[in-house]
């Protein structure tokens, strides 16, 4: 009766009465509000903190709703943009509550025994924008909800939850809690099932009512226009729900429901039914299995009193389930049930030891199923496979290798299959179960039970029977990872050493007695223990005794009545060993007592020691040494100079030990020598000897496997394996070798029937991801991550050719049948064809943004047909297959994947992942889609043939089709599948498992007798599914009878298609090679060769592609659709008189602007050379190479007009140190500018003014000045989403009059024509593009692309078109201009450099580059190099005539002019020389062509300057100049007056503080050490300290009152704090250190005088605060409340406390980054110090990035902004603080009220806070590049933009008229106008 008041539905807001808050309770921010859409009133909860925010059902905790409606509907939505938790307390019928919680914070499901956390995911309305974007961008739904989110009615199911997922009965709805953010209208409960958008009527109709689905009553509907569909505005979750969709186990609407058209089946299966469990016939050899299933309904005879493991699971959610039933048999008879309405019936069989065969039936349905059926066709033979060898040692340990105890077999673990060794004929045996990798095993002294145990979250250990293989029982325990098990001899008591939910250790011994007979498993006894665990072994003579080592502990343990307790040994003098391993002496014998034994244990010191194990006691203790000085000791790693021991094992005679030295040693057991040692190739972990003694195990680390024969001294490697994931494989199709590329930088060759390894390459700096067998040749091409393709020879072993022509990692290599051509892709897009026929394998095309971009497509992008003639891939995007010729690359067909998906599934728009062609005889392509499709595509038209959904749950990693054209292979979801090609069966596919990670690739063998899968090992499979005839017939089909007994027709498969297979197809003589795409922007002209009736046919379909042709053939596509062989380059303009010249023309401006261009070289014979991709940085210090940047300008900012603007930029102190060239000075205009960031500099050496030009956003790196004077180029390179830019400044304007982009990086060069028609320009290294401009237009005239990266170009100052460049590998280029033709050209000499010039010199053994090149007079051009070489070259016959010795380093600078007998070089020993050049060109007239040694030539005068020589520029007479050093300085250089005087200076790293003194002076430190003072007026700097390897992180003024009181003139004190925690006090009057003391032992952070001058306080970064005497340097006070957090930021205030009625008569505070502030009062004369506030501000638990902080980790805090207070000029009484938190916002904090009063909000997070004196306005800075100024009482505020770098410090100045910004080392003046 107590139920019936809640039948049909309780209404809970009404039963609660909600609107009164008597019943029910509110806590933050829950408001009413009137819904438009729904016209009634709702509850809005909302507020930055769920759980602070909620609506809570009922009032409190401790009472209870007691609804017991099995179903709850709520009816809500979520607000857009924000999350939301729901909790749901309910109670089980054994008493439990449990909480079931969803939200849209989570992210995966998780679960404990008392709490579900379902997932929610938003899915925006259908139709939208957001929708569409959505799908078609492939965003992931999770997280916030969408905007376009609608409202929801949410079914949830207890009765269906709990079963599922806890295997417990529902009883009752207990409390509700509805947490921020959401809508909520009602919640109802009730043991009725309601469907939405049906009538009464319809409901009838349909026959719904009488399966008990009724329409929604009106209370829980929502209002839906009339002639509309409900669906159609609102979403219906049901959840549990029948879907699965990622995330797994998630709460979201998963299907769009448009019509009313469902069958009742789909309505009426919201939870499981009642039913008895299916009868499924099966062949005889299923039916012997079969027959375990009925112990899954079998009742339990009896009920165990104690906790035990059982082999087979209990009956679990089959209550009533009308849908198919999934029935999983395991490899020794566990049962797995699962029951999904939508999934199709799987049966799992085992065939044999450690194989699996899995067969998956359709799904019944009406519309292609009768509903009697008798036959279901399966693929046969049935396994169609089974595993024959997996080479691999380890993946979690390699310290597991066990012997049996017939010393026949070794047992080891491979990642997650346990495999068992014939040690004489290498037979493998598998032991398949754990789905993660295996941490340990153990066995029994008879080797009869096996114990493994897994690694991960799912820590389960496992029971096996040795010899069948069966398993007999699975348990879990530990809740994390179990490291280290041991079974005692007789095999009844297990031990396992793991952790717990927190961290600690736990022991826990098993009863294993019973595991045989009964399959049971009880826990005996377990124990935390604090003390580390290495390993543990339980004694062979007392099964309740084990013996444990770990670091500087060996501990003996007891089990008895129950429980477990230890003892540790005293382990005497010995400082903290490292103990690895513990060895009993020998099993129990005949006549001999446990107190007998005594137990060995090594240490990584070498140490072995001894103890008496009756007594708990160290016994003896002994060092082993290398044997002997004369032997050549490897070093040991962490073993000092004795054998770092890793394992050991000991029998009567002698003990075996392995090292980390790499030897297996043999010592008797006195240790005075050593019988026998073997060394390895790593560090031996894992030894094992057989029980006579005579043989002996070792494991390394680099996965070895080998014996030791001690009576004869022979050793035996069993297997080498890869110790990192294998990434990718090739077939020999010749020789049956098998090539494999692994993570650990190796490249092994094996043998496909032996398994053993040949050949090994190592690669120590690049790692190989791809590979590729020669077709005929016993040779391989491999691809790297760094872009490089390399050619190896396996025969002798060595390199045959090294290309570099792609810039990402190559995702796929291919070479073509015939061996003709290599083909190759990156994950940058690029694709390129190599000739293979010639033996350096020379580049024939190179194409970009061909292939679709990223790592996901390899190491097999790349599919070949069979016959060779065509290369398909994905690309250019994901959703685009694309058809090439094989020989030319051009394209031929492109298919849209996108437009054959239909209505998709899923959120997201289809996607192709994989290619593959089938055999030619198909001429199909296979395609695999990110959604899990399989396409099947004609690769003659590119139509769609057939569609196979739902192929891997998770996606198809990789595809092979054999080559009988009869099986299909693919993987995905860690398993192999094998399908008939043709899906013309019933049951299509077998399911084979045994790897634990993803595979990485599947290859059937060119015999068909064999798989071969690789990912994290290698697996060998045999296949038998080979059979000689191509046709499949009737008897290929295996029937698998129903339980319909009733025989009718065949049912043929509604996907059985049938393929014209009559001819006979021979085995296929070769495996297909994977290739992959790289994203390279050059493209080159093709070379056709003659391929007679190979090339492409007039019927097969030819598109364009966007290729760009430069070079002798530069043309672009809007001037020819395909090259033709009339297309002939015109007559090039010569350059002297050289074979090396060629010719390039100039592509239109139309399509430059939107496409990158490439130039070729071509060699002596004219063959074509593409320029080698570069992304190592040159190694000489002219090239430019921009700071390292973190920041990115902000999208969003506020910038007020010039006239309203409150600040204004005064002055820019310092140059940039980092740019090239970035100084030009106009001797006759008296033009000086300068660059420093992103801002150029125009100053009036006269009167020391500044103008400033504005425009770029990134560092500028170079400038380039007009001859007239007038216009000045510079450019910056490109970063985030800004561009590279060269902007065009008319300098009397001071305005920007263009701005121009097409370098991808940044530009190294520029410089103008001698008549200014032209510009050129240069990228960097990563672009080594040169671009022509024209100044007239600005477009361009002519570009291209060398093959080494460019260091200088300089224009011919006598000839307007001629002009040369230098660059790496010695390149010294003279270009051509060519305007004689229609259309501008360039040609390009290659000048041949003397063997002289590229010699190493001064102990320089790199690369020799030209660095700097300079036109002098008479045709003469210097040219310096990265060894100080300078050299003369004759412009006339482009060749070197001269060289001498300039300098001991680089030459970065060359000044010369025309009739002058002088040169000026500069050079990184920050040299600046004056040479005497006369008679240099009577020398060019003698050297008649030869280079000869520089002989008379006359160094005038140097000068030493403070960096190297980055620029410089001199006036006609090379007498006065100005010059440029990389630290930063601008020098005025005087040949005449030899002087140089420093124009301007700056820091030359980061600047850390900056700070301001009673008269007119400011200073500044750095991270070079070193303190700057400055005069405010003048901005000059006037004195410098220098500490040398140090930091300076902070300093401060000392008072006015504290230092001035006897002389009103004399300086203030300067106090600075530095890295190394001490503190210095320098006196600005007599300019030296006056104090040195040390009051921190980390980096001093902040500092600061106290108001009256009396003391330091110093704050570290350990959150320490020092109070120190200036005048003893002692430190008086150590305060440590903020101890943990480094102090941030520290401030004094010069009033009265008695203000704030204190009695102590000055305040000061400090901010620590943990959010927390302290303010105190103190009287320092009386030495009173007292705290009269702390203030703590909450922030959430992730950074800004969303970075988890961890607490306790010091470091985690650089991740947040800083926390920073100021007291207030204008009211002492407030603090304002700004820090991290939970806003953006400055808070403003009330010490007599003690709390906020007010806070203003921020667009970005404060970096840094200061406030004007008047306190009127308040100063921040921002890691997006701005300066924002703030209105102190209003908020209002402006953004200011100058630097190129993250704000890390803003001052006003005393007087308020002035602001100080820095960013890295550039400091900006700004003047206060407001």
């Amino acid at each position: 009766m107590s139920k019936l008041w809640q039948h049909p539905y309780v209404n809970l807001f009404k039963h609660l009465n909600v609107s009164e808050w008597k019943k029910s309770t509110k806590e933050g921010d829950v408001v009413t509000i009137m819904d438009k859409s729904l016209k009634c009133t709702v509850y809005r909860i909302t507020g930055s903190i769920p759980a602070s925010n909620y609506l809570q059902l009922p009032k409190t905790s401790s009472q209870s709703l007691g609804l017991t409606g099995r179903y709850l509907y709520i009816l809500l939505k979520p607000i857009p943009g924000a999350y939301f938790v729901v909790h749901l307390d309910v109670a089980t019928q054994d008493g439990l509550v449990v909480r079931i919680s969803f939200s849209n914070l989570f992210k995966e499901f998780k679960s404990t025994s008392t709490w579900l956390q379902f997932p929610f995911v938003c899915q925006p309305s259908k139709g939208t924008v957001e929708g569409i974007t959505t799908k078609t961008a492939r965003k992931d739904t999770q997280g916030p909800a969408p905007a376009t989110t609608r409202w929801t009615l949410l079914l949830l199911d207890f009765q269906y939850i709990l079963s599922m997922y806890l295997n417990r009965k529902y009883a009752y709805l207990k409390s509700v809690r509805l947490c921020a953010n959401l809508f909520i209208k009602n919640l109802f409960t009730t043991d009725i099932q309601y469907e939405p958008g049906i009538t009464v009527q319809q409901a009838r109709e349909t026959g719904l009512i009488a399966k008990g689905v009724s329409p929604l009553p009106r209370d829980m509907n929502f209002p839906v226009p009339k002639g509309h569909i409900w669906h159609d505005h609102y979403d219906y979750i049901r959840f549990p729900s029948a879907a699965s969709r990622v995330p797994f186990d998630s709460i979201q609407s998963n299907q769009d429901i448009t019509s009313l058209n469902r069958t009742s089946q789909s309505l009426g299966k919201i939870s499981p039914q009642k039913a008895s469990p299916k009868q499924v016939h099966v062949s005889k050899a299923v039916n012997s299995r079969v027959s375990l299933i009925n112990k899954l309904t079998t009742p339990k005879k009896s009920v165990r009193k104690k906790p035990s493991v059982v082999s087979r699971l209990p009956e679990v959610g089959l209550q009533g389930s009308t849908g198919d039933v999934s029935i999983m048999k395991g490899t020794q008879g566990e049962v797995h049930v699962f029951a999904n309405p939508d999934d199709d019936v799987t049966l799992h069989r085992h065939q044999g030891p450690g194989l699996v065969k899995s067969t998956k039936l359709a799904k019944p349905t009406r519309a292609s199923l009768p509903p009697k059926q008798s036959h279901y066709k399966s693929l046969k033979p049935d396994p169609i496979m089974s595993l024959r060898r997996i080479i691999g040692f380890g993946g979690c340990t390699t310290t597991q290798a066990l012997w049996t105890a017939n010393g026949t077999h070794i047992v080891y673990p491979s990642h997650a299959v346990i495999v068992a060794m014939d040690v004489l004929s290498g037979q493998q045996r598998f032991f398949i179960g754990h789905t993660d990798k295996i941490s340990s095993l153990s066995f029994n002294k008879n080797t009869s039970l096996l114990a493994s145990a897994q690694t991960g979250q799912q820590s389960v250990v496992r029971v096996w029977k040795y010899q069948s293989g069966e398993c007999l029982a699975m348990f879990k325990t530990h809740v994390h990872s179990v490291y280290c098990l041991s079974f005692s001899q007789s095999g009844d008591v297990l031990c396992g050493v793991g952790k717990d939910g927190h961290g600690k250790n736990m022991v826990v011994i098993w009863d294993t007695s019973r595991v045989i007979k009964r399959g049971e498993v009880s826990v005996m006894a377990k124990a935390h223990s604090d003390v580390d665990i290495k390993t543990m072994k339980i004694s062979p003579y007392d099964r309740t005794r084990m013996v444990s080592c770990g670091d500087d502990n060996v501990r003996v343990w007891r089990v008895r009545n129950g429980s477990l307790r230890s003892a540790p040994v005293a382990l005497g003098d010995i400082h903290m060993p490292q103990f690895t391993d513990v060895a009993f002496e020998v099993g129990p014998q005949p006549g001999m007592e446990p107190a007998d034994k005594i137990v060995y244990a090594c240490t990584k010191s070498g140490h072995i020691f001894e103890i008496d194990y009756e007594r708990v006691s160290v016994t003896h203790i002994r060092r082993l040494l290398p044997a002997g000085k004369e032997m050549k000791e490897k070093e040991t790693f962490k073993s000092g100079t004795g054998i770092a021991i890793n394992a050991m094992c000991v029998n009567e005679s002698f003990c075996v030990t392995g090292s980390d030295d790499g030897y297996l040693r043999l010592w008797p057991l006195d240790f005075k020598n050593v019988f026998l040692e073997a060394e390895h190739e790593g560090a031996v972990t894992a030894v094992g000897m057989t029980q006579d003694g005579l043989h002996i195990l070792a494991g390394t680390t680099t996965g070895n496997l080998g014996i030791l024969d001690v009576s004869t001294r022979n050793y035996i490697t069993l297997m080498r394996s890869h110790t990192h994931r294998v990434l990718a494989m090739s077939l020999d199709p010749v020789r049956r070798q098998l090539a494999t590329v692994s993570e650990d930088h190796t490249i092994r060759i094996w043998d496909l029937d032996t398994s053993r390894q040949l050949f090994d390459f190592n690669s120590p700096q690049d790692c190989p991801c791809s590979i590729a067998y020669h077709p005929s040749l016993h040779c391989f091409a491999c691809g790297f991550d760094n872009g490089c393709v390399r050619v190896f020879s396996v025969s002798n072993t060595s390199l045959l050719a090294e290309l570099r022509q792609h810039r990402g990692k190559i995702t796929g290599l291919i070479y073509t049948p015939n061996s003709n051509y290599l083909i190759s892709c990156c994950s940058l897009g690029s694709l390129a064809l190599y000739d293979a026929s010639q033996e350096s394998y020379p580049v024939a095309r190179l194409l970009g943004n061909m292939v679709a971009k990223g790592d996901r497509y390899g190491p097999d992008a790349l599919a070949m047909s069979e016959e060779g003639k065509h290369v398909a891939f994905v690309g250019p995007s994901e959703f685009t297959v694309t058809f090439v010729d094989a020989r030319s690359l051009d394209e031929i067909l492109r298919v849209d994947i996108s437009s054959m998906g239909g209505d998709t599934e899923g959120p997201m728009i289809d996607t192709a992942a994989k290619v593959c062609y089938a055999p030619s005889k198909t001429k199909q392509l296979l395609v695999a889609t990110s959604n899990s499709h399989l396409l099947r595509l004609d690769a003659r038209s590119g139509r769609l043939l057939n569609k196979v959904s739902n192929v891997h749950r998770s996606g198809i990693t990789n595809l092979h089709v054999c080559n009988d054209c009869r099986h299909l292979a693919t993987t995905g979801d860690k398993v192999v599948k094998i399908w008939d090609l043709h899906m013309r069966l019933d049951l299509n596919f077998q399911v084979f498992i045994g790897h634990c990670d993803v595979i990485q690739q599947v290859r059937f063998t060119p015999d068909r007798l064999g798989l071969v899968t690789v990912g994290d090992a290698i697996f060998f499979w045999d296949f038998h599914g080979a059979k000689m005839d191509s046709q499949p017939s009737v008897s290929d089909c295996e029937e698998v009878p129903t339980r319909d007994t009733d025989v009718i027709p065949t049912h043929k498969s509604p996907v059985r298609r049938s393929l014209d297979l009559a001819s006979s197809l021979r085995p296929r003589d070769r495996a297909p090679k994977p290739t992959t795409p790289i994203r390279i922007t050059d493209i080159s002209s093709v070379q056709y060769d003659d391929y007679g009736d190979e090339g492409v046919h007039d019927n097969e379909i030819h598109e364009p592609f966007d290729a760009i042709l430069v070079g002798p053939e530069l043309e672009t596509t809007s001037d020819r659709s395909t090259p033709t062989e009339t297309d002939e380059p015109p007559p090039p303009e010569t350059l002297g008189k050289s074979s090396r010249i060629h010719a390039h023309r100039e592509a239109s401006p139309e399509s430059l602007q939107h496409t990158e261009i490439l130039a070729e070289e071509l060699s002596h014979q004219g063959e074509l050379i593409l320029p080698q991709s570069r992304t190592d940085k040159p190694n000489c210090y002219r090239h430019f190479v921009a700071k390292p940047n973190q920041s990115q300008m902000a999208q969003r900012r506020y910038i007020a007009p010039p006239s309203q603007a409150g600040l204004k930029l005064k002055t820019v102190l310092g140059y940039n140190g980092n740019g090239r060239s970035n100084m030009v000075w106009h001797p006759d205009s008296g033009l000086f500018a300068y660059t420093s960031g992103c801002i150029i500099v125009l100053e009036d050496l006269q009167t020391g003014t500044q103008r400033h030009l504005m425009g770029h956003i990134e560092e500028i790196s170079t400038l380039a000045l007009q001859h007239d004077a007038q216009v000045l180029a510079s450019a910056s390179g490109s970063h985030g989403l800004t561009s590279s830019q060269i902007c065009l400044w008319d300098i009397q304007g001071g305005m920007c009059k263009k701005v121009l982009s097409y370098h991808e990086h940044d530009v190294v060069c520029l410089t103008y024509s001698r008549d200014d028609r032209f510009l050129v320009s240069v990228g960097d290294y990563r672009d080594c593009t040169l671009v022509v401009w024209s100044t007239d237009d600005y477009t361009i005239l002519a570009a291209s692309k060398t093959a080494s990266p460019i260091h200088h170009v300089a224009w011919d100052p006598y000839t307007p078109n001629e002009f040369a460049s230098v660059g790496e590998r010695g390149t010294v280029l003279f270009w051509l201009l060519d305007e004689t033709q229609a259309r501008y050209s360039l040609n390009v000499h290659e000048a041949s450099v003397p063997e002289e010039l590229l010699q190493p010199k001064h102990n320089f053994d790199g690369e020799i580059s030209f660095t700097y090149l300079q036109y002098g007079g008479d045709s003469v051009l210097y040219a310096g190099t990265n060894t100080g070489v300078l050299s003369a070259w004759d412009t006339r016959h482009n060749s070197c005539f001269m060289h001498w010795d300039a300098d001991t380093s680089e030459i970065g600078m060359i000044v010369s002019r025309f009739g002058s007998s002088r040169l000026i070089t500069g050079s990184g020993s920050n040299l600046l020389r004056l040479w005497s050049v006369y008679g240099v060109g009577e020398l060019r007239l003698a050297a008649v062509g030869t280079s000869v040694p520089g002989k008379g030539l006359v160094m005038e005068d140097e000068m030493l300057l403070d960096g190297s020589i980055i620029a410089a520029e001199f006036d006609d007479t090379l007498d006065i100049g100005v010059v440029g050093t990389s630290a930063g300085t601008l020098w005025c250089i005087n040949w005449i007056e030899r002087s140089s005087i420093r124009l301007t200076s700056c820091h030359g790293n980061k600047v850390n503080a900056v700070i301001f003194s009673d008269a007119d002076f400011f200073a500044s430190c750095a991270d070079d050490g070193s303190l700057r003072l400055y005069s405010v007026n003048e901005m000059e700097q006037t004195v410098q300290f220098q500490v040398l390897d140090q930091s300076c992180n902070c300093m401060a003024f000392s008072p006015a009152t504290a230092v001035n009181a006897p002389d009103m003139n004399k300086l203030q004190n300067i106090v600075a704090g530095y890295s190394d925690g001490t503190v210095r006090v320098f006196d600005l009057g007599v300019v030296e250190m006056v104090l040195k003391m040390q009051p921190h032992a980390v980096a001093v952070t902040a500092i600061i005088y106290s108001s009256d001058g009396h003391v330091i306080i110093s704050g570290g970064s350990d959150g320490l605060i020092a109070i120190s005497s200036p005048t003893t340097g002692m430190t008086m006070r150590v305060i440590n409340d903020h101890k943990g957090a480094p102090i941030t930021d520290m401030d004094v205030t010069r009033s009265q406390d008695a203000e704030h009625g204190l009695r102590s008569p000055h305040l000061w505070l400090a901010a620590s980054a943990d959010r927390r502030v302290s303010v105190w009062s103190a009287d320092w004369p009386k030495d009173f110090c007292e705290m009269v506030d702390w203030l703590s501000f909450p922030a959430p638990a992730f950074a800004p990035d969303g970075t988890v902080i961890r607490k306790g980790d010091i470091s985690q805090y650089q991740l947040l902004p800083p926390s920073m207070a100021r007291f207030s000029p204008s009211d002492p009484d407030v603090i304002i603080y700004a820090g991290y938190g939970m806003q953006k916002q400055i808070q403003f904090y009330s010490i007599s009220q003690k709390k906020v009063i007010r806070t203003t909000a921020l667009t970005h997070w404060a970096t840094c806070l200061d406030l004007s004196p008047k306190g009127h306005l308040i100063l921040t800075g921002t890691n997006e590049r701005l300066v924002k100024l703030m209105d102190y009482h209003e908020g209002s505020f402006q953004d200011f933009i100058a630097h190129n770098n993250a704000i890390q410090l803003v001052r006003f100045a005393p007087n308020g008229k002035l602001v100080f910004s820095v960013a890295n080392n550039e400091i900006l003046v700004w003047e206060v106008v407001v």
